[in-house]
């Protein structure tokens, strides 16, 4: 789901195009590690926010340019972008709509409270004043889609990031793990017989 949300944000509520500067807000965490890697792919040059401890993974996927948030707020530092993927939607939706291009549009995927009512309520409202869009998207399974995403990982140009494996019995520290926050990509659920968890 997170590398399907990724894709349809970038491709279809995005109109991601070569050459286009993307902005993944939240680059570290599992919509955002794809986020980055498939952007690539579609030969965009790609800005990565992330917090400290995640600057290298974030370069380490590709990223042209890596904002750390704890030390530089890049809806304040005068950039523009043609394409902004939200993972983890933190700024207002205007934040957002300042660090677009005069074409630009922002795409929500994930996030929560105050940012998601902002895009479902004023985002349609916005994309009608001037030429910005705000949108968000909700990830829809379709075949196509996975065979996307297949030829992707087999050329090597998406690796999922997998940050911790634990096995079924520990389902609740997994859990308990993810509600923090701050997982690098995703967390595995090992089911099944096997010791290599």
């Amino acid at each position: 789901m997170a590398a399907l949300s990724a894709l349809q944000g970038l491709r279809d509520k995005g109109r991601i195009q070569r050459g286009h500067k993307v902005l993944v807000d939240g680059a570290s965490g599992g919509v955002g590690t794809f986020g980055v890697q498939i952007a690539k792919s579609f030969g965009a040059e790609v800005t990565a926010v992330c917090s400290t401890r995640n600057v290298e993974t974030a370069r380490s996927l590709g990223a042209d340019h890596v904002i750390d948030y704890t030390r530089e707020d890049f809806t304040k530092n005068g950039q523009r972008y043609d394409l902004i993927l939200a993972a983890n939607a933190y700024h207002s939706i205007f934040d957002y709509r300042r660090a677009l291009s005069q074409d630009g549009t922002y795409v929500m995927v994930g996030g929560g409270g105050v940012p998601i009512l902002q895009v479902l309520l004023l985002g349609p409202l916005l994309s009608l004043i001037g030429s910005r869009k705000m949108g968000f998207v909700s990830a829809k399974i379709n075949k196509k889609d996975l065979v996307v995403l297949k030829d992707l990982l087999e050329a090597g140009n998406v690796v999922p990031v997998i940050d911790k494996r634990y096995p079924l019995s520990d389902v609740a520290e997994a859990l308990r793990y993810l509600e923090e926050g701050h997982a690098q990509g995703k967390v595995v659920i090992a089911v099944g017989h096997s010791n290599d968890a």
